[in-house]
Order: structure tokens, then sequence, then C-alpha cells
């Protein structure tokens, strides 16, 4: 058995629950939660069919708030907790990194950094955003997740990080329409902390956090990004991503996913910025 226990968020993710569970059996966590907003399609039957301990919570619309609510109140045990969501899974070769050096992490080490590949349009679209570092392994208590209305990270309140090598995956296994519909929505709730970010800095706290090292540089990054001029930017990130950080090299995979992720997405969060100033400010 690991030391770990696994925190899962759904709601109706019968799709993705399963696929989700069985690569966790190979790092026999010492205890699995799946935080369920109250299915409709079975899925939290299936959760506790595979033995995961399912604990009911409203969703109240925002992804940190439900995350720290399972953090402050699920009975966790374990020395380590990983956050995962149900369309995502750890590799076996990552499974078996955590299984061997987790037990053996210095006390002051308090997070694990892992790098998601994603998985969409029919493979893996590596060049031009692969590898993203994100923290998804933690010591019970020394984390959380940051209040954002979108693209929320777990950041460290004490201690430093370390980096594994193997990969965790992100591969939803909906369509394509579903996938723009939920961007529509993401675009929105991006360009509402877009405009917060920009009038002050609320996580300023976590910066001098010697283990949040690399969310301080990709908040920076997304501050510089959000000082160019709108639409320009949109261009100018989709031409670094396809073109000099290669995207264009994983063929159709690549044009699709940073069209539409890299170019059509981005492209309306600046418009939902514009729509939201405009309606506050009359600009």
């Amino acid at each position: 058995m690991t030391d770990i226990s696994v925190v899962i968020l759904q709601k109706d993710e019968a799709l993705h629950i399963k696929r989700c569970l069985e690569s966790l059996s190979a790092l026999e966590p010492r205890q699995i939660f799946v935080v369920d907003s109250f299915s409709s399609d079975g899925s939290d039957k299936l959760a506790e069919k595979m033995g995961a301990k399912v604990v009911y919570h409203q969703w109240s619309g925002l992804y940190a708030e439900q995350l720290n609510w399972a953090l402050s109140n699920l009975p966790l045990e374990g020395e380590w907790v990983m956050r995962l969501d149900a369309d995502e899974y750890f590799l076996p070769e990552a499974i078996e990194e955590l299984k061997t050096k987790l037990k053996h992490l210095a006390q002051d080490i308090t997070g694990v950094i892992s790098n998601r590949r994603h998985y969409i349009f029919g493979g893996w679209a590596k060049r031009g955003t692969y590898p993203i570092k994100l923290l998804r392994v933690f010591r019970r208590g020394k984390a959380v997740c940051e209040s954002r209305h979108m693209d929320e990270h777990m950041i460290l309140k004490e201690g430093r990080s370390v980096e594994f090598e193997h990969d965790f995956v992100d591969h939803n296994l909906r369509d394509f329409q579903w996938w723009k519909e939920k961007h529509r929505g993401y675009a929105k709730r991006e360009a509402i902390d877009a405009i917060e970010d920009l009038r002050h800095n609320k996580d300023a706290f976590f910066f001098d956090v010697e283990g949040n090292r690399q969310y301080v540089a990709n908040r920076r990054k997304k501050a510089l990004y959000y000082k160019m001029p709108p639409y320009f930017r949109v261009i100018a990130y989709f031409c670094y991503r396809y073109f000099i950080k290669g995207g264009f090299l994983d063929g159709i995979i690549g044009l699709r996913w940073h069209v539409w992720q890299g170019l059509w997405y981005r492209w309306i969060v600046d418009r939902e910025i514009s729509r939201l100033r405009r309606d506050c400010c009359g600009k």
C-alpha cells in the first residue's frame, strides 16, 4: 500500500471514472475519495462498486471551492494526497515512480510536480505546449487550490517541491462539440480572472514559498501575455506555439490543437474581456 490518499472530483463522468480508477490499482493508495456532485449517469455507483469512497457535495460552480472543501473535510489519512480529475490518469511508469520515491523524500519536500500530457483529436499533442508542469501530489495539509475561476493550480503553503520524471495524462473522451461548448464557458471564466489579475496580485503570499517557483513563473508569463495588445497577443501566441515551438510537427493533431486551443480559444477569451469591460465601464 502506498501512503497516499487520492481525491477525485466528478459529476456525470461514467465515460471516464472506470479508466481513472483502474489506473490507480497499481498504486494501491491508502484511500480513494470520489467527491460527486450528484451525478445522474450512474458514475457515482460505478465508482463505489470499484472500491472508491463516494462523498456527495453540491457543486458551487468553482472547481477550487469544491476541491478545497474536500481537502478540509474529508477524513484523509495518507501522508500524501493526490488531486486527480476523472478524465486524467498517471502512466504506469509514473505510478511506479510514485511508489518508489515518495517514501524516501525529505520532510521539507511537500510537493511533487509532474508533467501533463494532453491527448486530443486522436493522439498526443506533444509539441508546442508539452510539458505542462503541475503540482498534483503533496503532503496532507501542505497545499491549497488557488481561488480562481479558471486554470486553478495547487500551491504550497510551505516547503519545497521536486519534479518527477514520468507523466500523467489528460484525455477526455467526449466529442468535439462538447469540447467547444466547454471552452466557451472556460473563456468567460478566464476573462474574469484576467481582469482581476490586472487589478491586483491576490496570490502574492504564495510567491514567497520556495516550492511554488513553477507556479510563480507560470503566473508571471500569463501576466506578461495580458499586457500585450488584445487579439495581437492571440496571433503571437499561436505563432509561438505552432511555428517556433514546433506544433506543426504533430501533423493534423497539432494543427487542430493549436488552431482551436491556441488561437480560437484565446480569441474568444479576448472577446469576453472586451465584453466585460464594455458592460462594466462603457469602454
